[in-house]
């Protein structure tokens, strides 16, 4: 079968290829979690090669990879090297140290909520906005976002205010419903449940997968959960609404990427090579996230 023409699924168990079953993957954005996951702990460099094989049990073609990778260069989060006839590519500092930050909110310890106001004082204030909202900011008026965290480094003129929550009471849960749109992001926590809610009955104690469906199902479980936590608000527990589908999604997606490692990691350290040689099966940075999950 050609490279440039792949079907989803075709070289992975039923329980895993189910998962991806009206589930539309982009290119960059999956060689992105492929990288959170899999490259960054294990020093930050991968063969091309890995890329190709592991996008294409997902449906995702050598043509569209080299394109994504390409991008990902262009947009500074990727540095590509040559070895003899092999291509690999590097994380820049930049990206790995926004990966490192980035994982803290799927594995712990989670950041303490830090209430930020952030004014844009200069022009294409739509522009910026649209990022904030992206990082989780709410939109209060046309100038003016307010958010949990701290604000990313921000283009043209703007003012940041950190804030102090003075009172916990039902006017914050007031607050954050008119600010935030809840409703998206819990109905995303829920299909994330249902999803791999189903997948995580289906193989129980994951026995029955290859390694290399362990791989491609916790690929796929960071990938998903991904999408929604680094786009959703973070608030407090007294500003979100009762059975708040989050915590749910933050079990599952703990207890199934504990019982996927060890034969995830297991095809990584046999299978996936960086300029240097084989990639560790596992590394301080990768276990520190296990045992991290396992205390949550």
């Amino acid at each position: 079968m050609s490279t440039d023409s792949v079907k989803p699924g075709d070289d992975l168990s039923d329980a895993v290829a189910a998962l991806l079953v009206d589930l539309p993957i982009k290119a960059a954005s999956f060689i992105v979690t492929i990288y959170g996951d899999v490259v960054e702990p294990r020093g930050g460099v991968i063969w091309i090669g890995n890329l190709i094989e592991t996008c294409k049990s997902v449906g995702i073609t050598e043509t569209l990879v080299r394109t994504a990778v390409s991008r990902l260069v262009t947009a500074g989060q990727l540095v590509g090297e040559r070895e003899g006839r092999r291509s690999f590519y590097r994380l820049t500092d930049t990206a790995q140290s926004e990966f490192v930050e980035a994982a803290s909110l799927f594995y712990g310890p989670e950041p303490a909520v830090r209430w930020q106001f952030v004014l844009i004082n200069g022009p294409a204030p739509e522009e910026i906005m649209q990022g904030l909202e992206r990082d989780g900011f709410a939109r209060l008026n046309p100038r003016l976002a307010v958010g949990t965290h701290p604000a990313p480094p921000l283009p043209g003129r703007v003012v940041v205010f950190d804030a102090q929550l003075a009172t916990d009471n039902g006017a914050l849960r007031e607050f954050a419903e008119g600010a935030w749109n809840l409703p998206q992001f819990a109905e995303a926590y829920e299909e994330f449940v249902g999803r791999f809610g189903s997948f995580s009955l289906d193989v129980a104690d994951c026995a029955a997968l290859s390694p290399f469906d362990c791989l491609i199902a916790r690929l796929l479980l960071v990938h998903q959960y991904r999408l929604i936590v680094l786009r959703e608000p973070h608030l407090p527990q007294s500003a979100l609404p009762d059975n708040w589908p989050g915590e749910e999604a933050r079990r599952l997606f703990a207890d199934l990427y504990l019982r996927l490692s060890k034969k995830a990691d297991g095809y990584v350290g046999r299978r996936f090579v960086n300029d240097a040689g084989k990639l560790q099966e596992a590394t301080a940075a990768s276990r520190a996230r296990l045992d991290r999950l396992v205390s949550r």
